[in-house]
């Protein structure tokens, strides 16, 4: 009757049973609350704390929709959508549809790495470049579930290995600080080397993902999709540009003032002033922004709070405490239950960067009490902290995925986004994660 495994055991339950999440993460809260022996105040004043935390990111989403609505009206995700179908005509062979299908698929992978580490904006590309480019998947009968999981791994395994942006955030600032802070000396260099194996296991969830899972060609009405995405029946040039502009815009004062905010408010107004919006058409724009993208903000508030309730709850040490009586000597067992509770934990809190300092406290004194080496330790509390990153119902990695896929309503957040990226990359992780542990 842990409070933290219960909790994340009916919020999973109830996401599957096609629950709203945020009423599945706001009723395993106050259930958490419950069991953990927490007066009902208590449990609501833990809540309504992490409620406030999760304010900022709903409205930068909302903004980030109405700033994707606005790129859609300049035509110029038109550009590319009329070029496929061009190359798409009756005369196209397997042959050029599959090389259309692999370039579309591995220029999505590069973007979503790059938005880890070289231009490091996270999920905020999603909702302005996937969108447009349904009507393209459409065409070729991509199946969305593989673009998921495409998104998911450039996001996960991106900040895992590569130590710049968000990884030299992830790896150093989080991961290495609180091994050595609690006991264990480990270097800077180290850490990828001890990421390695886990991420390859992700890696070949990746090719299963692709070229056996979802393989088959899987359609989707094009109707739905152009009552969401019009497509313009003129190419204006200006509008174009003025896209261009607002884009290199958004990114660079985001990067900037570290603020989604701020780069995409700067990006509407470059639309209001380049004519390609009309300043009284803003609400409409804002309006349907918030259509595409509140939810993801409504879920991470909810995610917030429930994270909040667990931490009050003390529930984590006392199922790692649990555990570590159960297993006695057995260094394998210990492996393999630490990345089992790493996995409970991250599903109910969503963020792999959050669950670090929570578990490094009590797994890195395990690891030095059981002989575990700095590479192994490395691989165990980073691939332990990141399992559930690409598979909970309430991470911005499943998250991000879901705004641009489901703008049409043909794509499902739990059984589309989440349940595919828990089976290709949680699974394996768990695995190679052991293998990482036993052989480093």
């Amino acid at each position: 009757m842990n409070p933290v495994v219960v909790s994340v055991l009916l919020m999973l339950a109830l996401s599957l049973l096609r629950v709203n999440v945020v009423v599945a993460l706001t009723l395993s809260a106050l259930l958490g609350g419950f069991i953990a022996g927490l007066p009902l105040s208590e449990t609501m004043s833990a809540f309504n704390k992490g409620l406030g935390g999760g304010a900022t990111i709903a409205l930068s989403y909302a903004m980030l929709g109405a700033f994707a609505v606005a790129i859609s009206h300049s035509g110029i995700t038109d550009v590319l959508a009329r070029y496929v179908i061009k190359k798409m005509g009756k005369e196209a062979t397997p042959t050029q549809r599959s090389y259309l299908k692999a370039t579309l698929l591995s220029a999505i992978l590069l973007v979503a790495i790059s938005s880890q580490n070289l231009i490091p904006v996270h999920i905020a590309f999603i909702p302005i470049l996937i969108p447009p480019l349904l009507h393209t998947m459409a065409q070729l009968h991509i199946d969305r579930r593989m673009v998921a999981c495409v998104i998911a791994f450039g996001l996960t395994a991106t900040y895992m290995l590569l130590p710049v942006g968000f990884g030299g955030i992830f790896l150093n600032n989080i991961l290495l600080k609180n091994i050595v802070e609690n006991g264990m000396m480990v270097t800077s260099a180290q850490m990828p080397v001890g990421m390695m194996i886990p991420v390859f296991g992700m890696f070949l969830g990746l090719l299963v993902a692709i070229f056996i899972t979802y393989k088959k060609p899987r359609h989707y009405s094009v109707q739905k999709i152009l009552d969401t995405q019009p497509e313009a029946r003129t190419l204006n040039v200006l509008h174009v540009g003025t896209a261009l502009v607002a884009i290199v815009l958004a990114l660079s004062l985001q990067l900037y003032s570290d603020s989604i905010i701020v780069g995409s408010l700067a990006g509407l107004v470059v639309f209001v002033m380049g004519g390609v919006v009309k300043a009284n058409q803003t609400h409409d724009v804002f309006t349907k922004g918030v259509y595409m993208m509140g939810m993801i903000g409504f879920i991470m508030i909810a995610a917030s709070g429930f994270a909040e309730v667990m931490k009050a709850t003390q529930g984590v040490s006392s199922l790692v405490n649990s555990v570590s009586l159960l297993i006695g000597s057995n260094k394998a067992l210990l492996a393999f239950l630490m990345l089992l509770v790493g996995l409970l934990i991250t599903m109910g809190i969503g963020s792999s960067f959050s669950t670090i300092p929570i578990i490094a406290t009590i797994y890195v004194p395990l690891c030095v009490e059981f002989g575990f080496s700095p590479l192994a330790t490395i691989a165990l509390v980073g691939a332990a902290a990141a399992l559930g990153d690409a598979g909970s119902p309430a991470s911005d990695t499943t998250l991000g995925p879901t705004s641009g896929l489901n703008v049409d309503g043909q794509h499902d957040h739990i059984w589309d986004t989440v349940v595919p990226t828990f089976i290709h990359y949680n699974i394996p992780l768990i695995l190679f994660g052991w293998i990482a542990a036993m052989v480093l």
